[in-house]
């Protein structure tokens, strides 16, 4: 299912605050089909229609995914069936060895950055901390990404490269079957609720799997979240991504039926209009839409070459703006 015509979602980036133009080149560069060496085809990525770029803000208008995002749905279920988990890992594998060969590591995954279409397929989306142009066996080591997911590897401040991903995945899956984070840390003490501690508690507590997941789910989520990236699931070379579709997890995936978007995913958001919010918190949909106001002295103390390359309009809002 293509999203209708004319769904289409501006964001509007206040170029104001300086830390926003760091994510600009990533996002001007990821956003498919859309980068300046253009990508093929990623139906599990999430696409770019349209950007401007007036005087003093950046909008980018991305394609409207409207089932909702998994923190939305895991909110309402607390956790899935494992055949669902299996599905929606499954399609971000795809999605991550899709940039992975590419030479981008992600490193942002999380369940606000999961989306579902109406059928119930996955798109990642929010490019801002993809890291670009890395070979086969090469590393950087910029400390970035959502607290509760960044790897041990980042934590100890050592050169990593794709690795970070899988682990990611790993935490994601944990949530998704056990309902809650494998690093929960549930204390009055003010000291243990701090984001160093938690840090503490990736890098060295031991990760305690629920007893009611299934041992095929034990098993890939051990192989997912091993502190040692050398030994993680998909992190070996040459054969990391055949490592994981071999899986006992994964069995029953038909990876190529996956990859085509053709395997009927396990739940369909319930749409009831095509420019409906049904899916989306209303904490989010309900905040006014508002342009911060211009700050020429801020604005003077921007890098402009970050923005450059940004204007451009898609093929088919071009055909439709012809035929109009």
């Amino acid at each position: 299912m293509q999203p209708a015509a004319g769904i289409h979602v501006a964001l509007p980036l206040d170029l104001s605050t300086l830390s926003h133009a760091i994510g600009v080149p990533s996002e001007r560069g990821i956003l498919p089909p859309e980068a300046p060496t253009p990508l093929p085809p990623a139906p599990l990525l999430e696409g770019s229609w349209h950007r401007r770029l007036p005087v003093a803000r950046l909008f980018l208008v991305i394609e409207y995914v409207n089932g909702g995002d998994l923190m939305f749905h895991m909110q309402r279920q607390r956790k899935l069936p494992e055949e669902h988990a299996r599905f929606y890992a499954a399609e971000i594998c795809i999605a991550l060895n899709f940039l992975h060969e590419r030479g981008i590591i992600y490193r942002d995954l999380k369940l606000d950055n999961v989306l579902l279409d109406a059928d119930g397929h996955i798109k990642l989306t929010d490019y801002g901390m993809c890291k670009e142009g890395l070979g086969p066996g090469d590393t950087t080591s910029t400390f970035c990404g959502t607290p509760n997911y960044i790897a041990p590897e980042i934590l100890r401040g050592e050169e990593y490269g794709f690795s970070v991903d899988w682990w990611a995945l790993g935490v994601l899956m944990f949530e998704m079957m056990a309902g809650r984070s494998p690093f929960d840390i549930i204390t009055d003490n003010p000291d243990m609720n701090t984001e160093d501690y938690l840090f503490q508690v990736i890098l060295e507590k031991p990760i305690r799997i629920p007893r009611f997941l299934s041992v095929k789910a034990s098993h890939v989520l051990k192989g997912f979240l091993n502190k040692d990236p050398k030994e993680r699931l998909g992190c070996r070379p040459q054969t990391g991504f055949s490592d994981i579709k071999s899986h006992a997890f994964f069995r029953s995936i038909d990876w190529d039926l996956l990859g085509k978007k053709q395997a009927l995913p396990p739940f369909q958001p319930q749409i009831t209009d095509d420019y409906g919010l049904d899916n989306f918190d209303t904490q989010f949909t309900s905040e006014p839409v508002q342009l911060t106001p211009d700050d020429e002295d801020v604005l003077k103390r921007i890098d402009q070459s970050e923005f450059e390359g940004f204007e451009y309009t898609h093929p088919l809002l071009l055909s439709a703006e012809e035929s109009a």
